[in-house]
């Protein structure tokens, strides 16, 4: 077989670069150190398991009591101490099964901010307004309702038939907010834009009991 220069210079180049290739990974022969874990926060509550029934106590129907939390931190799943750039907590509580007018924003029940980095967690009952720690209870549906005050929790209120999942969103946030008491959701949510460095969710489900007779 007969082979021209441009074929043995094609060939030759091929080769040289194989030769030259890494086996894998990024250029230097390694593939990089992996990202140093960071604190992960997650919740609890006494009230009810992770995605269980939300009880009456806590239902708008019921005793409209907002629930107790407890904040927790770990690192590569082991207790640890709040992140040192944690200045605040904020609590936004929604109901997932809501469209409201007819969009694809949910029903938005109740939130909180401002709670101290220092806290660790919510006590039950929460108290309206902004109270002596700081914590400002923000947007929400107790306004005029005659079973809530307004500025507080607003419990679960779906009626008999499916159960609607309602969702309490924890943020960790490295500033403290300066929006007043009566802002929006969209205000709070882009207020708190670029500054979350912890984020957990807790899931109850409900529904109202059937008519009696039915």
């Amino acid at each position: 077989m007969k082979w021209t220069l441009s074929a043995l210079v094609a060939l030759s180049s091929a080769a040289l670069s194989l030769a030259q290739a890494p086996a894998g990974g990024p250029p230097g022969g390694g593939r990089g150190a992996a990202p140093a874990p960071r604190p992960v926060l997650s919740v609890s509550s006494p009230g009810w398991p992770d995605g269980g029934e939300v009880p009456m106590h806590n239902a708008y129907f019921g005793d409209n009591k907002s629930p107790a939390f407890e904040f927790h931190w770990t690192l590569a799943g082991n207790p640890t101490t709040a992140p040192d750039a944690l200045k605040t907590y904020a609590v936004i509580f929604h109901d997932i099964e809501n469209s409201t007018a007819r969009t694809t924003v949910d029903t938005l029940h109740w939130s909180a901010f401002n709670i101290p980095a220092t806290a660790s967690g919510l006590p039950e009952g929460l108290g309206a307004g902004t109270l002596p720690d700081g914590t400002v209870n923000g947007p929400g549906i107790a306004m005029g309702r005659p079973n809530a005050t307004e500025g507080s929790y607003f419990g679960p209120g779906a009626g008999p038939g499916p159960f609607h999942h309602y969702v309490f969103e924890f943020y960790a946030l490295d500033t403290k907010i300066d929006l007043p008491a009566k802002t929006t959701r969209e205000e709070l949510v882009k207020a708190m834009d670029g500054h979350i460095i912890g984020k957990a969710a807790y899931v109850g489900r409900f529904h109202g009991p059937a008519a009696p007779g039915r």
